[in-house]
């Protein structure tokens, strides 16, 4: 497995050169992040044994929520906290996509125009949801940016993992459609299409030349929901890369691995090692910019009406079962380490090591990732 920090360190002043200049404050904060994170040159915390009481130094984490060693815990209670909404009814993945004569444009505007995509496809959903002759209500949705493709090229789609169900409130009514197809593809991307080119009009934006009339909105049958929830909180955090999949690197070129989603086969890229730094940072969203979205029935706000309905429904409801943080453990006994201290300064000079110890530490006796 070649490690990330180490990429960064052989090929950052040639990339910095060619794309420095170009590169935003977050992609900036990242790169620096990615090259701090469980090293000598991180914040340290001070951790004793209970057990043997043993005191021994280790490096925190960067806590970034693109590094490939940070954010599992993050990512695995996301997964649970959305699972534990799931309702008895089909569930539906809708992507939409933006063609790529958009691209130059969104890349341009990112933080304006990955918003415009997310609402416009949530939009689009609703709409349907509303004047289709059997759900006649609001619908919700799960909704995950993706900026990416699976060779790591700039390809910014949504995807949103919908219920085949629907509340109307006025009537108090909740309707349920059994269909292969929750709604037709086409249909979609003509209004999808027409709500990002009104959107694009009053944000007073030039409308990309030779724009395609027909548009991608791809919609399939996921079963339960759970195991696209699953799917879609991979790719939450912790980067569009994982290290694992880094298979070569020397003074010119790496090669990773990826799976091609038509075939389903296992293929490499090989490209320039500057040519890699920039297909990874360019996928670092804009500060602040939330990845993952709940729109209707399941935004946030409403979670007394997803138990309503789960009642209704004779879901078992259970509390959440968030997974524990794995916990530090002693070397020497196997005793459970306690932290004494955080957020110290580097001790090049102590045994401090250059380990995937756990992640970030903001106050005395917990774990943060």
């Amino acid at each position: 497995m070649i490690a990330l920090i180490d990429i960064i360190h052989r090929f950052e002043t040639p990339f910095l050169t060619a794309h420095g200049d170009k590169l935003l404050p977050s992609q900036r904060h990242a790169l620096s992040a990615f090259q701090r994170c469980r090293t000598t040159l991180a914040a340290q915390m001070k951790v004793q044994c209970e057990a043997c009481c043993k005191t021994e130094y280790l490096p925190h984490s960067c806590g970034h929520r693109s590094c490939p060693h940070c954010q599992a815990h993050e990512s695995q209670r996301w997964i649970e906290q959305q699972q534990a909404k799931l309702l008895p009814v089909d569930y539906f993945m809708l992507t939409f996509t933006l063609p790529k004569e958009w691209r130059t444009l969104v890349w341009q505007q990112q933080k304006v125009l990955y918003d415009l995509l997310m609402n416009s496809a949530w939009e689009t959903i609703n709409t349907f949801s509303r004047h289709d002759k059997t759900l006649q209500g609001n619908a919700g949705a799960l909704a995950v940016l993706h900026t990416h493709n699976r060779r790591l090229d700039f390809h910014p789609h949504v995807h949103m993992v919908v219920p085949s169900g629907a509340i109307n409130v006025k009537q108090q009514r909740w309707r349920v459609k059994k269909a292969k197809y929750l709604f037709n593809h086409k249909a979609l991307a003509k209004v999808f299409r027409a709500k990002m080119l009104d959107g694009i009009t009053k944000l007073g934006l030039s409308v990309p030349k030779g724009i395609m009339d027909q548009w991608v909105v791809d919609c399939k049958q996921v079963g339960s929901g759970a195991k696209a929830i699953a799917y879609l909180g991979r790719y939450l955090y912790r980067g569009v890369l994982q290290e694992k999949d880094i298979l070569f690197c020397d003074e010119q070129h790496v090669r990773f691995r990826y799976i091609d989603s038509k075939t389903k086969k296992t293929e490499t890229r090989t490209v320039t090692g500057v040519e890699f730094l920039r297909l990874l940072l360019q996928h670092i969203l804009p500060k602040g910019f939330r990845r993952a979205r709940n729109f209707g029935f399941l935004h946030p706000n409403c979670k007394r009406q997803i138990t309503l309905l789960q009642i209704l429904l004779r879901v078992h409801l259970q509390a959440i079962c968030i997974t524990p943080r794995p916990r530090l453990t002693c070397a020497c006994c196997g005793g459970i380490k306690r932290i004494i201290q955080t957020r110290m300064p580097s001790r090049p000079s102590s045994k401090a090591k250059d380990i995937f110890a756990p992640d970030v530490v903001r106050k005395t006796g917990e774990v943060i990732m």
